[in-house]
């Protein structure tokens, strides 16, 4: 059932809904988990073609997160360069890299599996970045955790009107498709979300 986003305070209407989201996505079960993993996948083989020598960003998921090591390993097969995100707190900000997948990842204070690699590279030279979400809408609005890496990595493409790269790809279960989310000014658009039904080409603009 899609739900639609209240048109009350803002933040306090995300807040809601992520709330709700949350408990929703804790609800799934360990094997419900592992298949809709391995259909979101699936889905990625068939739609959007991964290709040898891309640049792909993929979150290192937590437990409650539609797990992407399916993913993770398709790109792996396909000859992609894997990249994980890095977060960066420091007296200037909050900031997000994009390190290479190389041995073993640390776990950061907010349990997060990050890459300890040295290899990087700028947000702008991504070919596809997969990212995570709570909610999303048809038109790409995506309802995040409210940290703000992503739309701070990707705020550049907030200016790009002739086209938008890279292209940004949210992982989702089916049902945390809502009917409309109110965007906030520093939102970046998603171009495309995958799910375990399927692809859902946003309709960006």
């Amino acid at each position: 059932m899609r739900v639609a986003l209240p048109h009350s305070t803002l933040n306090d209407a995300r807040k809601s809904v992520r709330a709700s989201l949350r408990a929703r996505r804790r609800s799934v079960s360990d094997s419900e988990r592992i298949r809709a993993a391995q259909l979101v996948a699936l889905n990625t083989d068939r739609k959007l073609h991964l290709r040898a020598g891309w640049n792909v960003a993929v979150y290192a998921a937590l437990a409650e997160e539609l797990d992407t090591a399916p993913l993770i390993a398709l790109a792996q097969s396909r000859g992609c360069r894997v990249y994980l995100p890095r977060i960066d707190c420091h007296r200037l900000g909050r900031g997000m890299r994009f390190i290479e997948m190389a041995g073993e990842p640390r776990i950061n204070r907010m349990g997060i599996a990050e890459p300890q690699g040295t290899r990087m590279i700028g947000a702008r030279w991504l070919d596809v970045v997969f990212l995570p979400l709570l909610g999303f809408d048809s038109r790409g609005v995506r309802l995040g955790t409210g940290g703000g890496y992503y739309d701070r990595a990707f705020a550049f493409r907030r200016w790009r009107t002739a086209w938008h790269a890279p292209r940004l790809v949210g992982l989702a279960y089916s049902f945390q498709q809502l009917e409309r989310i109110t965007p906030a000014a520093h939102d970046v658009l998603l171009d495309t979300v995958v799910t375990e039904e399927g692809v859902i080409q946003c309709a960006i603009g």
